[in-house]
């Protein structure tokens, strides 16, 4: 590079680094417009670093392709610069993909594939793929990528089209043995790596963990689930701790560079100042650069530009890979949702709440990056930022979703209120982008509505959630959460009704892959032969589901109703002994849960029992402690019914959004392809009923509710 384009380079750094992108991008513009004749190469070099400046900082994609094709064009006459060619293709991919044309970004990349052989087009030849549903030919296009980093002894780039393979495995779910052998492959290569490469493949180890996390929750096995939330926890605690070292020491340098440019310091000042900033700048180095430059790239100035701008990124794989699977604020948030997902249903709800606060947050400021304020719309957004602006949505209903979860565990009803109706609200918003979330909002209508006791209202929305959605567990879940609202109205058609929606599901439920819809049925099926008085089969089908609840899920609430429902059915046969032992551990549970309709459940039970056994002591303290109970569970309930949204959330309306334009609509479809890259878990819903003996004490405090509005 000759002495003008690396004096404007230079400038273009000074700017860079100020955060100035505009006046950097000026600079470089310079080089391609100056009458001065350049190389071809530092023509390409410049017009690449154009495009990665405006793709990362701006939204003028077609602009960033101009000179991306222009790029292409001078490439051709240029022999081997595997990495210049590579990195073009994977950034003008990034552009049809950003535009929607998914048609020219296979074609470009096919090119580069043939031409290059290069193995990041390949991965994103095999996203480009998953988004047209072609899982087969994704497959087969990783595998080829997995073999070519197999012949080349490059384990990170093994790693990467492994884990690749994974998350297509996880999306497809053909056939567990496949799954399972992805699983599989992914240990054996990440096992491979010695404690250092580990450390410095930071994507990696979240991309991974968060797979296997995603394996884990979907079998429904949250034993073996701790020890990955544990390690992604730690690693992400870890590089937020480094992340604020890195800000503090590069405000200090600048203090320095500032107290450096000062006309009266001193010599002996300035030199002790210089030897300083000297060890700051070996400090900033050893931290923000990894120690070895991947092998086969000669361009040494590319690499440590690339390594300058991935600084905040978790990349999946070296230069010229350029893999990012997500953000690293949405990774984080997704880690704090993992967190949550997993500690809920263990009562652990201070963590949760924390984690919640903390993911919305993060998920609120990277929003307003994307221009979504208060009032913006879908068809509002710049087409570039659809894509993003849906991952950061979906994350934000998902914490949203278990906070309205845990707030109706704990009889918070007006906070469950407040969370649902941002849903909505999101929702009516975004509708096709949060197009998935519907049928989530009308099932946790439901799960509101039967919360305070409105079960026919419960029930409808859970029938029209299933109906919503064409995933074969929430429609499943959401039949078994229609039948407990039906058997909570405790008349003779209810209970029919109840039947017609949980056998169906109870006669497929071994079809399912995890433990979550077979627990929940038993559970349905095991309360409605309780109330058709068959006590000796609703025992033995209650304390099936009450093993795999414990043994699978570990929910302290479905485990506390199971064994409320026990302790009833022991004490209907009389064995009073055991029904004292199975009610004690359910009240236990409820009350470190803070579940006030479980607990006066449990209490009026314990009453019973105290009344057949003659304890008439402790029949008037523990009715005593019910009576509190209910005091404060009719407060919460006054509350709620006293909400300008409680109408509305159990009206049996669907919610109105505004229908897109066709034109309006191809734009937001940029969206669906966050389907394929987000594959969080299915949402696991409250498996709460309330107490048949308490729920007409609820019903009665249901008075003057019936009415409509539109929401």
């Amino acid at each position: 590079m000759d002495t003008l384009a690396e004096g404007l380079w230079g400038l273009a750094d000074y700017h860079e680094q100020k955060g100035e992108f505009a006046k950097a991008i000026k600079c470089l513009e310079a080089i391609c417009q100056s009458p001065v004749s350049f190389l071809p190469i530092i023509e390409v070099k410049t017009r690449l670093r154009i495009a990665t400046l405006l793709l990362r900082h701006s939204h003028n994609v077609n602009y960033a392709k101009s000179h991306l094709e222009r790029s292409q064009l001078l490439l051709k006459s240029i022999p081997s610069c595997f990495e210049l060619k590579s990195r073009a293709y994977s950034l003008l991919s990034q552009c049809y993909h950003l535009v929607g044309a998914i048609p020219s970004q296979k074609q470009i990349l096919n090119k580069g594939l043939e031409l290059t052989k290069s193995l990041g087009d390949g991965s994103q030849l095999s996203t480009a793929l998953i988004i047209e549903g072609d899982y087969q030919n994704s497959l087969a296009t990783l595998e080829q990528g997995y073999n070519c980093a197999a012949e080349l002894c490059y384990p990170e780039l093994q790693m990467f089209f492994a884990t690749s393979k994974l998350h297509v495995h996880l999306m497809q779910w053909d056939d567990v043995d496949l799954v399972e052998r992805a699983l599989a492959k992914c240990d054996e290569v990440w096992n491979s790596f010695d404690l250092n490469k580990t450390q410095q493949c930071l994507g990696l180890l979240f991309y991974n963990e968060l797979l296997h996390i995603f394996y884990r929750f979907r079998i429904c096995d949250y034993k073996n689930v701790a020890q990955h939330i544990d390690k992604l926890d730690a690693a992400m605690k870890a590089d937020l701790q480094q992340t604020e070292h890195v800000r503090k020491l590069t405000s200090e340098l600048n203090a320095l560079n500032h107290s450096l440019s000062e006309p009266a310091m001193k010599h002996r000042d300035c030199s002790l100042l210089i030897e300083k900033r000297a060890h700051l700048q070996q400090q900033l180095r050893i931290i923000t650069t990894s120690n070895s430059i991947p092998q086969g790239y000669t361009d040494s100035a590319s690499v440590d530009y690339e390594r300058r701008l991935s600084a905040d990124k978790l990349e999946l794989a070296p230069y010229p890979i350029d893999g990012e699977w997500l953000p690293k604020n949405a990774v984080y948030a997704l880690v704090d949702l993992m967190v949550v997902i997993f500690g809920r249903p263990k009562g652990q709800f201070k963590e949760c709440a924390k984690r919640i606060q903390s993911g919305i947050q993060v998920i609120q400021v990277e929003l307003l990056r994307l221009g979504i304020t208060d009032g913006v719309r879908e068809v509002d957004l710049q087409h570039s930022a659809i894509w993003m602006a849906g991952v950061y949505l979906m994350l934000l209903m998902q914490f949203l979703e278990n906070k309205v979860a845990v707030d109706l565990t704990r009889a918070d009803f007006v906070e469950a209120q407040e969370a649902l109706v941002q849903m909505r609200n999101w929702y009516i918003r975004f509708p096709t982008i949060l197009q998935a979330c519907e049928s989530i909002i009308e099932m946790l209508r439901g799960q509101y509505a039967h919360s305070v006791g409105c079960f026919n209202e419960a029930a409808f929305h859970f029938v029209v959630a299933a109906k919503m959605t064409e995933s074969k567990s929430i429609q499943a879940m959401c039949q078994v959460y229609a039948a407990v609202s039906y058997i909570c109205n405790g008349d003779a058609e209810s209970s029919s009704q109840a039947l017609d929606l949980i056998g169906p599901v109870y006669r497929v439920v071994d079809s399912f892959i995890g433990a979550r819809e077979k627990t929940s049925v038993l559970f349905g099926y095991g309360l409605l032969l309780m109330k058709q008085h068959n006590f000796q089969e609703a025992r033995i089908r209650l304390a099936t589901g009450l093993q795999i609840t414990h043994s699978n899920l570990g929910n302290l609430q479905l485990v506390s109703q199971y064994l409320t429902i026990l302790g009833s059915l022991a004490l209907a046969l009389h064995d009073t002994s055991q029904a004292r032992e199975i009610l004690r551990s359910a009240l236990t549970l409820a009350k470190k849960l803070n579940d006030i309709p479980t607990q006066i459940w449990v209490l009026s039970v314990l009453s019973a029992l105290y009344q057949e056994l003659g304890e008439r002591g402790n029949e008037l303290e523990n009715s005593e402690y019910q009576r509190k109970k209910i005091d404060d569970l009719h407060k919460r309930l006054a509350d709620a019914y006293a909400s300008i949204h409680h109408l509305e959330l159990i009206s049996e309306d669907k919610i109105e959004v505004h229908q897109l334009l066709k034109s309006d609509n191809k734009r937001a479809m940029a969206s669906s392809s966050m389907k394929v890259d987000l594959d969080i878990p299915e949402s696991i819903g409250l498996a709460s009923s309330m107490p048949v003996t308490s729920s007409s004490r609820l019903v009665d405090l249901d008075s003057g509710r019936r009415g409509k509005r539109k929401i």
